[in-house]
């Protein structure tokens, strides 16, 4: 059976915890645990962040509150090329679209982005699962300006969808944040906006974060840097 890790009592205790697994591979980690490895991500997505939530000791799940609730730190697994840059965008949270409503310091985005544990950690389809690995790992909150336009891209898309205009809404908007499809295929529905702006049931969006910010938060840490160094 998996092993169970108790929850870091502390950011101290999580920081250091998390500093172990840097320059580990994702099979040593597994091991560590006790899950086992699959052969390939296609039917396990989320299983690289699923491995380092039961290894760091997160127990939130699915609830809509940031991984280590006790300590207000969300953990994000953050995939990087051979050259340590990010290689896709980064999914934060599900968006509410029922056009209720909400406000920007209330809102589910800015809990899960006030205090991020970000875990770098290599990948590409000509590297195999197992032989990953994690880089070092860094607790980021956002500076004044993060969250002056996380709020102001947050607002824009959210004002679209309250009145009405969830179908206007594309990948391309936002700075630093975008609101995309988030579901498993197109038979999945949500309460939302039909195309004409009558409520109705539509496709679930979820709130990413750029991978041009991500590249950004890696260079401001020194991180873009070659799979050679600890820091990947």
């Amino acid at each position: 059976m998996p092993a169970t890790v108790s929850p870091p009592a502390s950011i101290t205790a999580l920081t250091l915890r998390a500093a172990e697994l840097g320059g580990m591979t994702l099979a040593q980690l597994a091991a560590r645990v006790a899950v086992p490895v699959p052969a390939s991500q296609i039917r396990h997505k989320g299983w690289t962040g699923e491995l380092l939530e039961r290894a760091l000791g997160a127990h939130s799940g699915s609830r809509p509150e940031p991984d280590f609730a006790h300590l207000g730190v969300e953990l994000k697994t953050l995939p990087v090329n051979a050259r340590g840059r990010p290689r896709e965008s980064t999914y934060i949270c599900v968006a509410a679209l029922d056009g209720r409503a909400q406000s920007w310091e209330a809102s589910l985005v800015r809990q899960k982005l006030a205090c991020v544990l970000w875990v770098p950690v290599e990948a590409g389809p000509s590297l195999p699962l197992g032989e990953r690995r994690v880089g070092t790992p860094f607790l980021w909150r956002p500076t004044a300006e993060d969250e002056r336009q996380l709020r102001s891209d947050w607002e824009e898309i959210m004002e679209a969808v309250a009145i009405g205009r969830l179908d206007q809404i594309s990948a391309r908007q936002g700075r630093w944040l975008q609101l995309r499809p988030k579901a498993a295929n197109a038979r999945a529905q949500t309460p939302g906006f039909t195309d004409d702006g009558s409520p109705g049931a539509t496709l679930p969006r979820g709130f990413y974060l750029r991978s041009l910010f991500t590249a950004q938060l890696l260079a401001r840490r020194g991180g873009a840097q070659p799979p050679t160094t600890a820091a990947i």
